[in-house]
């Protein structure tokens, strides 16, 4: 029987983590302190693999659902999305590095020190 939005609020912690499965691979994990994690669990190259989701109530039951959805997808194509997403943030991590302003800030450091000292102040 799939989850609901009531059944996820009263899960009580127990002394042990407590596995509330939805469908298709979803789960909600209860630790101990309280923390609700959504997980997904896929088969990817034979193995058995786990994603991270998101925690409850910042992502809802609507929201897992549908990251699960995603996660599917990139399955069936062939694609771990555990790899994808660490690519993803990789990717990001390179665009900012990479910005005008930090390649801006880099220049203006290697460059103002030999110049007046006037020269590198900025007028209202």
């Amino acid at each position: 029987m799939p989850l609901t939005d009531t059944s996820i609020r009263n899960a009580k912690p127990g002394t042990k983590p407590i596995k509330l499965f939805d469908e298709r691979g979803l789960f909600l994990l209860v630790t101990p302190t309280g923390g609700k994690w959504w997980r997904f669990r896929f088969m990817f190259d034979g193995k058995e693999k786990l994603l991270s989701l998101g925690v409850y109530p910042d992502v809802s039951l609507k929201d897992a659902r549908e990251r699960r959805d995603e996660a599917r997808k990139l399955v069936a194509n062939g694609v771990n999305p555990s790899e994808n997403r660490k690519i993803q943030k990789s990717a990001r991590a390179d665009l900012i590095a990479n910005s005008f302003e930090v390649v801006a800030r880099e220049w203006f450091t290697k460059y103002s020190a030999t110049w007046a000292k006037n020269h590198g102040v900025s007028i209202p």
